[in-house]
C-alpha cells in the first residue's frame, strides 16, 4: 500500500483561518525568508511558495503594495511583477523541467481569489500526465515534495538571479 503524506495541509482542511490582523502577504514582507518560504525579494514584489499548492513548485508573485486589483498598481510595479513572473518561470524550468505553466490572477471573490485584498500572481508548473484520476475523482492532489524541500531546491536559483 502506498501512502500520501501532506501533514502541512491539515489546518487548511480543518478550515482554520490565518491569524487575525495584517494580511498574510503583508506579514511576509517583514518576515524571515526561510520561515515563510520567501524565495526572492525584488524592488516592487516578492516570490513565495504557495502554502497550499496545486502542484509541486506552485509559486506566488506578490507586490509589496496592499491592493486588490491590478489597476491599482503603478506602472513600475506592474512591469516588475511581470518580469518577476518570467524570472520565476525560468527558475522553475531549471529546477524541475516543467512542460508548461498555468499563470494566473484571481481578482475578486467571484473569480476565486482566496485573498481578495492583496493581488498576486499564481505560477503553477505543469507536466504531461500530472493531473490524473486522483485529482478528478478523489479531489486530492499529490505533491511529491515537502515545502521546505522545495524551498531548499529553489532558493539558490533565486539567489543566483539576484547576483546577475
Amino acid at each position: 500500500m502506498k501512502r500520501l503524506w501532506a501533514p502541512w495541509r491539515m489546518s487548511y482542511l480543518r478550515g482554520e483561518a490565518e491569524p487575525v490582523g495584517r494580511c498574510v502577504f503583508c506579514r511576509k514582507i517583514e518576515a524571515v525568508d526561510a520561515a515563510e518560504h520567501v524565495l526572492y525579494r525584488g524592488p516592487h514584489c516578492f516570490v513565495v511558495l504557495n502554502r497550499y499548492p496545486y502542484s509541486n513548485g506552485h509559486l506566488l508573485v506578490v507586490p509589496y503594495s496592499h491592493v486588490g486589483a491590478l489597476a491599482q498598481l503603478a506602472d513600475e510595479v506592474l512591469l516588475d511583477l511581470i518580469q518577476t513572473v518570467c524570472a520565476a518561470q525560468s527558475v522553475l524550468r531549471k529546477a524541475s523541467g516543467p512542460q508548461g505553466f498555468n499563470v494566473g490572477i484571481n481578482e475578486g471573490h467571484a473569480a476565486g481569489a482566496g485573498i481578495e485584498a492583496h493581488i498576486h500572481v499564481h505560477i503553477v508548473p505543469r507536466w504531461e500526465g500530472d493531473a490524473n484520476y486522483l485529482t478528478v475523482i478523489g479531489e486530492t492532489r499529490v505533491i511529491p515534495q515537502m515545502l521546505d524541500q522545495t524551498y531548499a531546491l529553489l532558493r539558490p536559483l533565486f539567489d543566483a538571479l539576484r547576483d546577475e
